[in-house]
């Protein structure tokens, strides 16, 4: 690769990063090159089993932030001491229940949006980039720009800013002008184009099945915008885009399907030379079932690099994964170039960084620095502002506001609180439950023994939480795990004589299965800050602000009646 390309956008290096880049390059041997290429999962704050992780010596470590800030501290130095390069300290970045435990809870990608206030956005991902750079972060694999026109994806979900071009165009820019201001680079995902398959990638290779036009219009249109901002890396998806290789290759046969990650056409072609991207390619997790359906693994792990990647994200087994890139390599399936070239980007976003000017404690400040500024007062103000703003009422045909004269008697049903997120700190429902009991309402849990009649019951409240969730299938109200998984109650629905309340704090579509519910909120995430402005605003304490970023009626004219 010409190094002269790195001091162009996006990494626009000086002549001095140029030459460490070409330097610490050139004293590689192959094999360490490979390495360079690896970033690995460490998802638990676990200190003692960071060797493990760092045995094969990868260019990366993949982190998530538990609750126990000092243990997640802990972690993240061990990685830095572990590495003779400089390693990239990456995250999902995303906010909500993809946020951090031991950070200021924040609402997610959706509930931003929900704000509609650009300047809020603004300060919610300074907020996030200033905590995640206290805890070491140099890479964050967010924006999420995938657009949520099938709101029964389970993965696409509150992960994305919505369905409306414009409005995801917004947020994004905002979001990768922020993070990379504060010196985190960012990501734009998932290439080219999550949304459009109801279907999650985890399970099996997705389709996005615009046409030409269309894509170039939307997803493209979106790429374009944020390569244009000088985003650092794009993230190809398991994703296929058949009108997109087609045009490309027309005798692309049984290739057409393809995932992104092992597409030439899409990562070669169309995003590196028709739209001008210079920056890094990194694959999206390659444990994903959308990869390994595909073929076998010895075939798969050196076309990811081979067919445009940088980086090769995650491994069930690393050194069996390093193994069979090595063997591609020698073999034939993997080139000698593709590795130079991908060395050289994963050296020069290092290098865009300033991991090579940085000590250790530099990256990593001490730990009562980090603590002081975690959660601090200003950026609790900030999650505060933002959770009241997100909240939306998408529907209230006269419940609302609630009062324990007329809604003393109050049934809960819920299943409490769901995430895949392993980082995520054990949270309950107790904002809004002890809230009103606070406040003076009766308040019991559904019992399906004890069905809630009009002479026991004044309100039926469901309390749904459950963000965008990773092999799950589709996104569904289950009436059979929230009436105690008997089929006749199941189909019982009480606000035909009981007034009745949903309240989603995660997926936003929840009316495609409840289109009568006569008062229906969305909340987006189930952070406890979000809960407390939920309770408010059910209460009449302050009004719903929030605006919907998809159709939460789900296109059915009937649901608003």
């Amino acid at each position: 690769m010409d190094t002269d390309l790195l001091a162009q956008p996006p990494f626009n290096l000086s002549t001095d990063d140029i030459a460490w880049v070409r330097r610490t390059r050139d004293g590689l041997s192959t094999e360490e090159k490979v390495r360079q290429l690896f970033v690995l999962a460490h998802f638990r704050d676990l200190p003692d089993e960071v060797p493990a992780v760092m045995a094969t010596r990868p260019g990366g470590v993949h982190r998530a932030w538990g609750p126990d800030a000092k243990l997640a501290w802990q972690t993240t130095r061990a990685v830095l001491e572990q590495s003779e390069i400089p390693p990239l300290i990456t995250g999902d970045l995303e906010g909500g229940g993809y946020g951090h435990g031991c950070g200021t809870p924040l609402p997610n990608p959706m509930g931003v949006a929900a704000m509609n206030d650009l300047a809020l956005s603004r300060e919610v991902t300074r907020t996030l980039a200033a905590e995640s750079r206290a805890m070491g972060f140099d890479w964050s694999f967010t924006p999420v720009i995938d657009i949520n026109e099938r709101f029964e994806s389970p993965i696409v979900g509150t992960r994305s800013f919505g369905d409306d071009v414009d409005h995801i165009a917004a947020q994004a820019l905002v979001h990768v002008q922020e993070m990379q201001a504060q010196g985190l680079a960012c990501t734009a995902k998932h290439w080219p184009g999550d949304g459009h398959d109801a279907r999650d990638q985890h399970l099996l290779t997705t389709v996005n099945p615009l046409s030409w036009d269309d894509w170039m219009a939307r997803c493209g249109r979106l790429y374009r915008g944020l390569i244009e901002a000088g985003v650092l890396a794009v993230m190809p998806g398991h994703i296929a885009f058949p009108a997109g290789v087609r045009r490309l290759n027309p005798k692309a046969g049984r290739d057409t399907w393809r995932p992104a990650s092992v597409s030439h056409e899409l990562n070669t072609l169309l995003l590196r030379r028709e739209l001008g991207f210079n920056g890094v390619i990194v694959s999206d997790a390659t444990s994903m079932a959308g990869l390994s359906t595909w073929a076998d693994r010895a075939e798969l792990v050196p076309q990811v690099i081979e067919n445009g990647c940088d980086v090769f994200l995650f491994s069930l087994d690393a050194q069996a994964d390093l193994d069979l890139m090595l063997r591609g390599l020698r073999e034939g399936r993997l080139s000698e170039r593709r590795v130079e070239e991908a060395v050289t980007r994963v050296l020069a976003l290092k290098a865009r960084q300033g991991l090579h000017r940085r000590s250790i404690d530099e990256r990593l400040r001490p730990l009562g620095e980090v603590l002081h500024q975690l959660r601090s007062a200003a950026h609790r103000d900030v999650a505060e502002r933002a959770a009241s703003a997100s909240v939306t009422c998408v529907k209230d045909l006269h419940v609302l506001p609630l009062h324990p004269q007329r809604h003393r008697r109050v049934v809960v049903i819920s299943p409490g609180i769901e995430t895949h997120w392993p980082s995520a700190a054990p949270l309950t429902l107790g904002e809004v439950i002890d809230g009103l009991s606070a406040r003076g309402f009766e308040v019991r849990s559904f019992d399906p023994a004890q069905m809630p009649t009009p002479a026991d019951t004044d309100l039926v409240l469901y309390l749904l939480a459950k963000e965008s969730m990773l092999s799950r299938g589709r996104v569904f109200l289950d009436w059979m795990q929230l009436h105690g998984n008997d089929p006749r109650k199941a189909m019982r629905r009480f606000w035909t004589d009981i007034p009745t309340v949903i309240v989603s704090f995660g997926h936003a579509g929840y009316l495609i299965d409840a289109p009568r519910a006569p008062a229906y909120i969305n909340a987006y995430t189930a952070i406890e800050p979000v809960q407390r402005a939920v309770l408010r605003k059910l209460l009449g304490d302050e009004p719903f602000t929030g605006t919907s970023p998809i159709d939460a009626f789900c296109g059915q004219t009937e649901a608003r009646w």
